[in-house]
């Protein structure tokens, strides 16, 4: 629509949910001809005519009025993005004009666009959002709309935050529920991120007939504060790119092919065309959606590029669209034109209404795939092997590997994912039991088409697929090398806060860590990275994150099996993939797990020296430290701390804020049992801060910590011990300065 509609103020008989508008049109052109009922109802969830001229109309006013709501609430706060996601507005009416309401995005910046369609479709209704006004006050406030997507919003299937990460959740979605559809929206901004094309590279490679997401390129010749990186592409190079990725349909609209309003440049604001002009775009654009969306779920990869100008149809365009600031508020002129160019009638808001409240069936709040438990087969008892203690050395992740073997046999839809490899992490069994999932079958690497070994070669991949996995109802296990994870433990992290705020339950995502730096010598520094384990440690905070430090081969089954029996957690499993000594029992170990720490070694003398260590290949050291120590008349009990979390105490962690909490602590008796002495060692293969609830708990006065300090290149994990300052001699030495 023009700026030539007639804006008047709100009147006091409007629809209850209208309250906080406020412009409306006095009328819409042509409402009378293509506006006399709603295309969707209760028996039609979405249109199949995609070209009716009915549907193009009222696909247009679905997507001014996501424009207008976006404008309207962001200019409430002046505070938000209302830019990237009004460029993609048609496309995602058409979307939901289609009955496709399983969408999500990589762009986080979309969240007030997404909030709308929300709150038209009555989903929010269940926060008490039930008026613009209520929505216009609850946005970006605690308790509220906050300004990065989140799944906690009733409606809204996965969070977003960092940009390269919704597709992950559109191939997971697509995995697990065949026949739906999931829409990704992507920014072109965005594409910058190298992963989101090879991420879904690979999938289709691994899951050729999982083509049921459909990426939706929101190509608007902006980032968010410069021109986007692909903004000098034409659109024969964009297309030859996506096709290039595998992409089998590549729909692109380009405003510029409707332009009648000769504006100069490569992107258009298509809101400033004539009004019939417009709806034939929307036409365009909803025609275009459906031929993507039957292609994906008829097995062939599709992609839905909608090129038009960011900001089309708000108070700005280009990058100046992207953010609000505190001089943009509801009666700057800019905000306030902007609302009254978008301003639509009362009876076209009510129209508007039904068509979001009935598509897919319903409100998104209670008909999209995460609204609900995804039904996962029943474990039962795992079969775990019982090494003896002080009999042959075990290598703790094998061990790990034949569990993992029995979950995947059991569960057809569990997921393995790893970039390096299973077998350099001692952990063949586990692609023996379950494939490597490739297209080309070769028993010799234990792969094959049908595997549930997903190994990209990319940590974000492999994390993405995995968090996203269980985020949406599945199991799945990622695992790594621990100096190489920090590529995925964004999305991984954005997962794990998403999943406490949950309404519903779903497995935890779980991980396992090999090849600590101590083992990594000859591979050196750039294989020794276990400074990671201090981002563990600070999330450990937020009150559902688990760092576990298996002791040995029956420990680290014991660990994961509990873990298979959590939700809502991210759980990270680290251990070592060398033949280590056996220090405890099944059952000690499932005490350990579940008390947080154990006692592997007490001995009497004067004084007593307390090792709290962290770690299994570590243990050697300190186990030579202590045998030092006794034969100098020294007390020594070593401690293995296995479940640091369970060492805080309550007041320390946020756990009665999340969802599924887990709310078991070390008493201070249970505490005092086990680290009470005159000299307390703190020791980790990694850094200090994973032993942080001991030394705050501790009561000893006399307290020192041995961690990691940095890598180097060593024929050994002795010479790194060595260098780290971190071998039994040193400790020796320590303990009996500090007790004098």
């Amino acid at each position: 629509m023009s700026t030539s509609h007639k804006v008047i103020e709100p009147s006091h008989d409007l629809p209850e949910f209208c309250r906080g508008i406020q412009y409306f049109a006095e009328s819409m052109p042509d409402f009378e001809r293509y506006a006399a009922q709603p295309c969707l109802s209760a028996k039609v969830p979405g249109v199949t005519a995609a070209d009716d001229e009915t549907a193009a109309y009222q696909t247009l006013l679905m997507a001014d009025a996501l424009r207008y709501l976006t404008l309207q609430v962001t200019g409430a706060k002046s505070s938000g993005h209302p830019g990237g996601f009004a460029s993609s507005a048609e496309a995602y009416a058409a979307m939901v004009m289609l009955g496709h309401t399983n969408i999500v995005t990589e762009v986080g910046h979309h969240a007030p666009g997404f909030y709308s369609a929300m709150f038209l479709d009555t989903s929010l209704e269940s926060m008490g959002i039930d008026t613009v006004q209520t929505m216009r006050e609850r946005f970006r406030e605690t308790h509220g709309l906050l300004g990065h997507l989140s799944g906690a919003i009733p409606g809204l299937l996965a969070p977003a935050g960092p940009l390269g990460q919704g597709q992950h959740f559109a191939m997971a979605g697509a995995l697990l529920h065949p026949g739906k559809l999931f829409p990704v929206t992507i920014g072109d901004g965005g594409l910058g991120e190298p992963y989101i094309m090879s991420a879904m590279g690979h999938f289709n490679t691994a899951y050729p007939q999982a083509t049921n997401f459909l990426p939706i390129l929101v190509w608007n010749g902006y980032s968010q504060e410069h021109h986007s990186m692909v903004s000098t592409w034409d659109n024969d190079r964009m297309v030859a790119y996506w096709k290039a990725h595998g992409f089998k349909h590549v729909y692109l609209v380009d405003a510029k092919e409707f332009d009648d309003r000769n504006q100069p440049g490569a992107y258009v604001d298509s809101s400033l065309f004539d009004w019939k002009q417009r709806v034939t775009f929307a036409g365009a654009v909803l025609k275009a959606s459906a031929a993507a969306a039957q292609h994906a779920l008829n097995g062939e990869l599709s992609v839905l590029i909608l090129k038009q100008l960011k900001g089309t149809g708000v108070h700005a365009t280009g990058s100046k669209s992207h953010n609000l600031y505190a001089h943009h508020t509801l009666e700057s002129d800019d905000v306030k034109a902007g609302l009254q160019r978008r301003a639509l009638s009362t009876a076209a808001w009510q129209l508007v209404r039904e068509n979001f409240r009935h598509a897919g069936g319903g409100p998104a709040a209670k008909t999209v795939v995460t609204e609900f438990e995804l039904a996962i087969p029943e474990l039962g008892p795992l079969p775990l092997t019982e090494f003896e203690i002080g009999k042959e050395n075990k290598i703790p992740t094998t061990a790990f590997g034949e569990v993992v073997g029995v979950v995947g046999k059991r569960d057809p839809r569990f997921i393995v994912t790893n970039a390096d490899g299973n077998e350099a992490s001692a952990m063949a069994n586990i692609n023996k039991a379950l494939t490597i999932r490739h297209p080309t079958a070769d028993e010799l690497y234990f792969q094959g088409p049908n595997g549930q070994v997903y190994e990209p070669l990319n940590e974000d991949a492999c994390a993405g697929l995995a968090a996203a996995v269980s985020l949406f109802g599945g199991r799945s296990l990622w695992c790594s090398y621990e100096s190489f994870v920090i590529n995925g433990l964004p999305i991984w992290q954005t997962v794990i806060q998403a999943m406490a705020e949950l309404r519903r339950k779903t497995p935890s995502t779980i991980t396992l860590f090999t090849a600590g730096a101590l083992e990594q010598g000859r591979n050196g520094w750039t294989h020794q990275r276990p400074e990671v384990e201090a981002y563990f440690a600070a999330m450990m905070r937020n009150g559902n994150v688990f760092p576990l430090f298996p002791t040995d081969a029956n420990s680290i089954q014991v660990a994961y099996d509990w873990a298979l029996q959590t939700y809502n957690k991210g759980i990270v499993i680290t251990a070592s993939k060398s033949p280590l000594p056996v220090r405890t029992t099944l059952a000690q170990s499932r005490q350990a797990v579940e008390d947080g720490a154990i006692s592997l070694l007490d001995s009497e003398g004067k004084g007593k020296v307390v090792f709290a260590v962290t770690g299994d290949l570590v243990l050697l050291p300190v186990f030579e430290a202590a045998e030092q120590l006794a034969k100098q008349g020294i007390g020594v009990r070593i401690v293995s701390v296995v479940n640091p979390r369970r060492l805080y105490r309550p007041g320390d962690i946020a756990w009665n804020t999340v969802s599924q909490p887990d709310g078991r602590f070390m008493s201070d008796a249970g505490f005092d049992a086990l680290f009470h002495g005159d000299v307390v060692l703190a020791v980790s293969g990694g850094p200090s801060a994973m032993l942080e609830p001991v030394l705050l708990r501790s009561r000893a006065a006399r307290r020192e910590t041995f961690c990691w300090q940095r890598g180097e290149t060593t024929a050994s994990a002795g010479q790194l011990f060595d260098l780290n300052g971190m071998n039994a001699k040193t400790m020796q030495q320590r303990a009996l300065a500090l007790l004098g």
